[in-house]
Parts: C-alpha cells; sequence; structure tokens
C-alpha cells in the first residue's frame, strides 16, 4: 500500500512540474531603428478614427499569433500603398501594430512590430520610401472590440496606417 501511495505522490508530482510555458518574444529584426517620436497631435486624419486606418486606408489583419500578410491582405495593403501615392507627399505615415489580448505584454508588443514590419516592407516595395514610414507597436493595449468572441479577436489582430504630418 505503501508502494502505491509513494508511486502516486511522485506521479503527481512529476506531471505538476510539466506546465506550458509562456511564449517568448522573437528577435524584432533590427527594427529598433525604424522607431521614432512623432507629433500625433498632428494627424491629418480624423480623431474619430482611433483605432482603425485613416485617410481611406484599410486595416490589414493577421492570423492569431502570425505576422506574415496573407495574399488578401496584400491586397490591401496595395491599396493603402496607392493612396500614400497620392496623399504621402512631405508627411509620413504611421504604421501601428496591434494585437488581441492573448499572450504575455513582452509578446504582444514584439508580435506588433513585427506586423508593422512586415507591413513597412510591403509598401517600400511598392514604392513608398522607408524615410517617410514610423513603426509603432500597441501590443494589445488599443482594441478596436472588447467582447469575448472569435470575431472581437480578429479585429484587434492589425495593422492601422494613419498620415502624420
Amino acid at each position: 500500500m505503501k508502494k502505491i501511495i509513494l508511486f502516486s505522490a511522485i506521479s503527481l508530482l512529476l506531471l505538476s512540474g510539466c506546465s506550458q510555458k509562456k511564449p517568448k518574444p522573437a528577435a524584432t529584426d533590427n527594427i529598433a531603428g525604424d522607431t521614432v517620436t512623432i507629433n500625433e497631435n498632428s494627424s491629418s486624419g480624423s480623431s474619430s478614427n482611433a483605432g482603425s486606418s485613416s485617410d481611406g486606408m484599410r486595416s490589414i489583419y493577421f492570423d492569431f499569433g502570425k505576422y506574415g500578410l496573407s495574399p488578401s491582405m496584400q491586397d490591401t495593403v496595395s491599396f493603402d500603398a496607392d493612396i500614400l501615392k497620392q496623399k504621402l507627399k512631405g508627411s509620413r505615415v504611421k504604421i501601428e501594430g496591434n494585437c488581441d489580448e492573448f499572450g504575455s505584454d513582452e509578446y504582444n508588443f514584439a508580435l506588433g512590430l513585427k506586423r508593422a514590419k512586415s507591413v513597412k516592407d510591403s509598401l517600400s516595395t511598392q514604392g513608398i520610401s522607408s524615410s517617410q514610414i514610423v513603426l509603432v507597436s500597441y501590443g494589445e493595449s488599443n482594441p478596436q472590440c472588447r467582447n469575448m468572441s472569435d470575431s472581437c479577436y480578429q479585429k484587434n489582430r492589425r495593422v492601422d496606417l494613419k498620415i502624420v504630418k
């Protein structure tokens, strides 16, 4: 009987130590040099567009935990690039990376920055000067939707573009 109790106690001890670890933020691929401080009060977009792209541009959405552009979202980036070519002139475009509430703050800020960088890279290949692009990550701190549903979480996994002076 003592052997069974001892075996059960050891088994429980071993199994309780096998919990899953939080994901660690991956390297940010040298994007720190792309971040700068800008005056957000001088936006040419409407302030009522908080949490979404402005100036006629569309938000770019991402799958859970991903930062690569899907083919349909690549079309959205191309649409936004066409608008930027017309409206950007001497201004800058702020690319805002956002995440849903899953994951640690550090993980979500890194993921938001990677999402912003993937949009920046795509815009750069379409003729938008990287010197006119500013990257920002809000992580999970700028939700567009607060309901606990898959459709709401999807709206929060996005990149918004805003023209700033």
